[in-house]
């Protein structure tokens, strides 16, 4: 240890590295990450990724949700490829019917089309915004209406410019600004307006399950390997009888909101919203760090929801607790009904993740996860297993293997935090 001016604070940092290293087993000051523990017979891999935070930290939220809509983008680049050369066609007199005014307009629709996709991209990160606070008190008609004169306005915006950019000064002429000007808001404005429906209607049903409508995918029924994961609040029940029913309602409805964004992270399908719980998917791959979706996504809500904690605290007077049950295997995916038709899924994977859930309960357990999903799947860096436990399921015959599974590093986050103040606190008394 240094001593003299900058002694105080070597043994702080000292003294974190140590407090660290007994509860974590590894140092968040130098040195890398231990590799956790991982029972014999489960997995015979580690996933090093930390299982909250680091997914969100290092991939920007653009990234992620361009990725999850690259079909989506790849469609839109053509459509405007196409609607530049047409509108070229039908509103240009004949002498600009040009190879080289063609591909003006394209250029010219194509950044229209980019500019729009970045208001898009930024309206799709309103919810974790500031700007969530407004649109969330707005009824979905209107929440629609801003989003839809935001993105015209910034389309009008961009066609002025672009106009500027890519043509000579004659052509930004008073005819431009009386003839093509307004017929360039109109069609900005039926875009907004059928862009913004259509995305509404997605984050009503879904857009894998939209998709699987249109496409048919789920017209006739299909047996997937999937992972599946049950999660609901704790003592709902008796917080409604506590609070009330309606404002409970608003705590659930805050609750699924706030953890949307851990599951969307982690590549989970929401399949439904009952009551005070939420029904998660994931396909099952070969690929076991990708399995391991699920358990990261627990954890991430976990640390999403402990984040929380002053606003829950200060709305409602507590921050929910959940448990969650994730079991994985076959399920048959069908459309059914028809006055109001949705994809619905069946089998016995459904029933034991369901049963694992009100086990969590029971055993006042946060996760229980069968071994038949631990066998598919990295062990997240940083999350242990505990001991097997055999567990009869209600309507099940066959017991089922099942695990706890916890962080290395469940409480003592406060604890730290407090050393690494004292150790700031040091360093600024010693300057």
């Amino acid at each position: 240890m240094v001593a003299g001016r900058h002694g105080r604070t070597d043994g702080g940092r000292a003294f974190v590295s140590r407090l660290t290293r007994e509860i974590t087993g590894n140092s968040l000051l130098k040195g890398g990450p231990s590799a956790p523990v991982t029972p014999r017979d489960i997995a015979a891999h580690t996933d090093e990724r930390r299982p909250g935070r680091a997914v969100t930290a290092w991939r920007p939220f653009a990234i992620r949700y361009a990725r999850r809509h690259l079909g989506f983008l790849a469609g839109l680049v053509i459509a405007a490829i196409a609607i530049g050369i047409i509108y070229r066609y039908l509103f240009d007199p004949l002498e600009e019917r040009e190879p080289s005014c063609y591909l003006r307009s394209v250029l010219h629709a194509v950044g229209l089309a980019a500019s729009g996709w970045a208001v898009h991209l930024t309206l799709a990160a309103a919810p974790w915004t500031r700007l969530s606070g407004i649109l969330r008190r707005l009824p979905q008609g209107g929440e629609l209406a801003i989003k839809v004169v935001v993105m015209t306005t910034a389309l009008t915006v961009a066609a002025v410019a672009l106009q500027l950019v890519l043509y000579p000064a004659p052509h930004f002429s008073q005819y431009w600004l009386t003839h093509h000007l307004p017929l360039i808001v109109i069609i900005a404005f039926a875009i907004s307006l059928v862009a913004g429906a259509l995305f509404e209607f997605q984050r009503l049903i879904g857009g894998r399950v939209l998709g699987s409508f249109l496409l048919g995918t789920y017209h006739r029924p299909r047996r997937e390997r999937r992972i599946v994961m049950f999660l609901d609040i704790a003592a709902s029940t008796a917080l409604a009888e506590q609070m009330g029913e309606v404002r409970v309602h608003d705590l659930i409805t805050r609750f699924f909101f706030d953890i949307d964004r851990p599951i969307a992270d982690h590549d989970g399908e929401v399949h439904a919203y009952v009551g005070d719980q939420v029904i998660v998917t994931w396909p099952l791959t070969e690929d076991p760090e990708r399995n391991a979706g699920s358990l990261r996504c627990f954890f991430a809500a976990e640390e999403r929801i402990a984040e929380l904690t002053p606003a829950y605290r200060g709305e409602f007077g507590l921050t929910p607790r959940f448990r969650a049950g994730i079991h994985t295997g076959p399920v048959v995916i069908s459309e059914c009904g028809d006055a109001k038709r949705q994809i619905a899924y069946f089998g016995d994977t459904m029933n034991v993740a369901a049963r694992l859930c009100e086990h969590a309960k029971i055993a006042g357990e946060g996760l229980l996860v069968s071994a038949e999903m631990l066998h598919g799947a990295a062990i997240p860096h940083g999350l242990t297993i505990g001991s097997p436990d055999r567990i009869e399921l209600r309507g099940r015959q066959t017991p089922v293997e099942a695990y706890t599974m916890h962080r290395r590093d469940p409480a003592p986050r406060t604890l730290l935090s407090h050393v690494a103040a004292r150790a700031r606190r040091d360093r600024g008394d010693c300057h």
